[in-house]
């Protein structure tokens, strides 16, 4: 498999220099902003973890909270995820979620309908680490009806075998749904419209409301396809009135070492212009150089 990431793993990295390198930034009056960004877009995660480990052992601090004291705003709070390992961002940004005033539904069902079993598997275990808590009982605590069961169906990763009477739609669609694999599913999906005629997404619509039908939704257009997803969560990001920081920045950082290369290109098919450009229209100072970079270049 090619590597379809913007951010890709530094050459001739050197975790202490790195480390030297921030440190300088950051001193004296006033933060070198550009340098802070252009070094840690230019490193993988696995990359930043060392240089945090050198700048501990060289200055006896802690990178994140240094880099913290120093940033402000939308910036600093890109540059903290960049430094949070990946299953401790996901994890963090699901306690968030659940945690706050009122659950953030849309932010629950766009980890856990994107994530690979495996990814569901070390955000569980993380989770239980880093917040003392059980993540599927936190879950079904903020949650009801079929919308809950379903959202346990993926973090178990159940594999539905289909079979026995379904009460309701909704229910054969958890079933059907519940099943990970993506080419399985595709084939259901195709099977599904020569019998019914209609695309299953059309069926879920009408069948369903609300938050269960935005996680089937959410399977469904993952199995087609996780890069467009990502695309159609950026665009519906930026192009409404305000921008939703949240979205736009949990998607750039998650997706820099995975897809980017495929989400700016289904970005560019769907909407006609380029993810880059969109960015820039929609963001500015430090925050959307930081974000420019890790789109890493114009369709």
């Amino acid at each position: 498999m090619a590597y379809r990431g913007s951010v890709r793993p530094f050459v001739n990295f050197n975790a202490k220099q790195d480390a030297e390198v921030l440190r300088r930034a950051m001193k004296g009056i006033g933060t070198d902003e550009d340098v802070v960004f252009m070094l840690l877009s230019a490193r993988s995660n696995d990359q930043r973890q060392q240089i945090k480990a050198e700048f501990k052992k060289a200055y006896g601090k802690d990178l994140v909270s240094a880099l913290k004291s120093e940033l402000g705003g939308l910036f600093e709070h890109l540059i903290v995820a960049l430094m949070t390992p990946p299953s401790s961002y996901d994890a963090s940004q699901l306690h968030k979620a659940l945690k706050g005033a009122g659950t953030e539904d849309d932010v629950l069902i766009e980890i856990l309908a994107s994530r690979t079993g495996k990814q569901v598997k070390d955000i569980i275990k993380v989770y239980k680490k880093e917040f003392n808590g059980k993540l599927e009982k936190d879950i079904c605590g903020d949650t009801s009806g079929h919308y809950q069961k379903l959202l346990v169906i993926l973090l178990q990763e159940l594999y539905a075998a289909g079979e026995g009477k379904f009460g309701t739609d909704e229910e054969k669609f958890i079933t059907i749904l519940g099943n990970r694999s993506a080419e399985h599913l595709r084939k259901v999906f195709d099977a599904y419209k020569e019998l019914s005629g209609s695309d299953i997404e059309d069926s879920i619509e009408g069948e369903t409301t609300g938050n269960l039908e935005n996680l089937l939704l959410a399977v469904v257009k993952c199995a087609r396809s996780v890069p467009q997803f990502f695309a159609e969560g950026l665009y519906k990001s930026m192009r409404r009135a305000g921008t939703d920081d949240d979205t736009l920045m949990r998607i750039m950082v998650s997706r820099s070492e995975v897809d980017m290369l495929d989400i700016r290109a289904s970005f560019k098919r769907t909407y006609g212009a380029s993810l880059y450009n969109t960015i820039q229209e929609d963001t500015t100072g430090d925050y959307q150089k930081a974000l420019l970079y890790l789109c890493g270049g114009n369709d």
